[in-house]
């Protein structure tokens, strides 16, 4: 019997986690995959992915600037490699859990200083001038992904509730709503997830309000309906199903580094020079390849973001 090496099986051939567990559906599995390796057929997309997207909506969008032209991560791995406590702390766990989460009706408060506070409805937003972008996204604990995300840039509603003088910071909050969030009925973190941004870096073009990715309208355990994507910021940044928007005079306290402050910090280790207290950041793995890879400073897209940082210490301010 031929035996693969580790290094030898992409992570998309690996056998589900579920279908391993009930042997039942294991065997038949196998059987399926033996019987199409037979007549030459790849065990590689016998099964579908399981998507549980927040509605069957196409996106119309268009290519967006700033994409890089790396290989993509394949869906399976960006729909069942998750970071998202409300759900669970497992990251094969939130692909199941959210499959019955509601993402309608859905609103986003854009409120504090600024002249024109707004409260704007999901579908009016996906009416927005969408663009696909396909950015470098750096993970957790060394990993990283290439996604093709739909969305348009946070500075398009910035612009529209026209920030005044004192804003300085923005502040995004996540939904509250243990019933449809599991992970929230224990006190894993501070609940509801909370993050933050310097007004200069929500403004920057880079900066995105994800709605979708590989064409479609975003999976819940991708953070359904709209989410945060910086993209040269480390993978804690991203805060998903986001209900709440506020333009603030002072430093947000996020989640986690409310939760660890030695070990994430409000820029979120953009200098991949600085180890995290629990494992270099120096080098990062690609989902599906064995091999590690440079970690690149502001994540490759110092042309467009390093001017934020200038002067700034960057070992003092991870």
């Amino acid at each position: 019997m031929l035996i693969k090496k580790e290094a030898e099986i992409p992570s998309s051939d690996i056998t589900d986690k579920k279908l391993y567990l009930n042997r039942r559906a294991f065997l038949a599995s196998a059987a399926t995959v033996g019987a199409a390796l037979a007549v030459g057929v790849g065990a590689k997309g016998l099964i579908a992915p399981k998507i549980h997207a927040s509605a069957a909506t196409k996106l119309q969008f268009k290519p967006g600037s700033f994409s890089t032209n790396e290989k993509q991560t394949p869906l399976n791995d960006v729909t069942h490699y998750n970071n998202y406590y409300e759900f669970s702390t497992d990251k094969e766990g939130p692909a199941e859990l959210s499959k019955n989460f509601r993402s309608r009706p859905w609103t986003v408060k854009v409120e504090g200083a600024c002249k024109k506070p707004q409260t704007f409805d999901i579908d009016s937003l996906l009416k927005n001038s969408l663009e696909e972008r396909v950015y470098r996204m750096r993970c957790v604990e060394g990993w990283s992904m290439v996604i093709p995300w739909i969305g348009f840039p946070l500075s398009t509603i910035l612009n529209q509730v026209e920030p005044t003088p004192k804003a300085k910071y923005v502040q995004f909050t996540s939904l509250n709503d243990p019933k449809q969030f599991p992970g929230q009925q224990r006190a894993v973190l501070d609940w509801p997830y909370v993050e933050g941004l310097r007004l200069d870096e929500a403004m920057n073009p880079l900066a995105i309000l994800a709605v979708g990715l590989y064409g479609d309208v975003l999976p819940n355990q991708d953070g359904a309906p709209i989410r945060l994507v910086v993209p040269w910021k480390y993978g804690f940044k991203g805060i998903k199903a986001i209900v709440n928007i506020k333009l603030v005079d002072y430093q947000p306290t996020s989640t986690w580094t409310k939760s660890a402050p030695n070990e994430y910090g409000f820029y979120s280790n953009v200098n991949p020079n600085v180890d995290h207290p629990r494992w270099s950041q120096a080098h990062e793995r690609r989902i599906g390849e064995f091999f590690k890879r440079p970690t690149l400073m502001f994540n490759g897209y110092g042309d467009q973001v390093a001017s934020l940082y200038t002067g700034m210490d960057l070992k003092k301010n991870y």
